[in-house]
């Protein structure tokens, strides 16, 4: 499965991006606002990029992690993972700080909810993020979505005190 937008290719992340995803992975600056990142040893980011392959092989996965590639570089990732009934989906990005500020995660958000919707017959989508990560909250708004609740509770791998966190939801008519 693939995905192709203006600018960018969506296509299975897995280990052949190994080296590239430890590099955004392990930065505390890219990943600050991440509930299981940074990855302290490469070790982790194997485990991870393995079970991510293990998904892809199913019939139909639940959890669908893609790379993105711009202009053939890998630049980061993007999923969607279905509830058990397959009507909702829960959206989440990272993108490699080097490479911020450009558009690249909203295209392929966008790129990705259009693909569900048209392809999946999905009409439910959700993302969640650190309550002080604007640009993360500032894309779901980018993308229609509208935040529908603000909870305590949420430890991000790198932060010793609890956060607040934000919903954020699209229903699509």
């Amino acid at each position: 499965m693939e995905i192709q937008t203006k600018r960018l290719l969506l296509c299975p992340l897995g280990l052949k991006y190994l080296n590239s995803t430890f590099e955004y992975a392990r930065d505390i600056e890219n990943t600050k606002f991440m509930k299981y990142l940074p990855s302290d040893v490469i070790e982790e980011t194997v485990e991870f990029l393995t079970g991510v392959e293990k998904e892809w092989q199913k019939s139909t996965p639940e959890d669908y992690e893609f790379a993105i590639l711009a202009d053939g570089i890998h630049i980061g990732a993007i999923c969607i993972c279905l509830n058990k009934d397959r009507t909702e989906g829960e959206l989440g990005w990272i993108i490699n700080k080097k490479y911020w500020n450009r558009g690249y995660a909203f295209e392929a958000a966008q790129a990705l909810i259009e693909y569900f919707v048209d392809v999946m017959k999905l009409k439910h989508f959700i993302a969640h993020c650190d309550s002080e990560n604007a640009a993360s909250y500032s894309l779901m708004e980018k993308l229609g979505m509208h935040r529908v609740s603000c909870s305590s509770g949420r430890r991000n791998k790198s932060s010793d005190e609890d956060r607040m966190e934000y919903m954020y939801e699209l229903i699509v008519e």
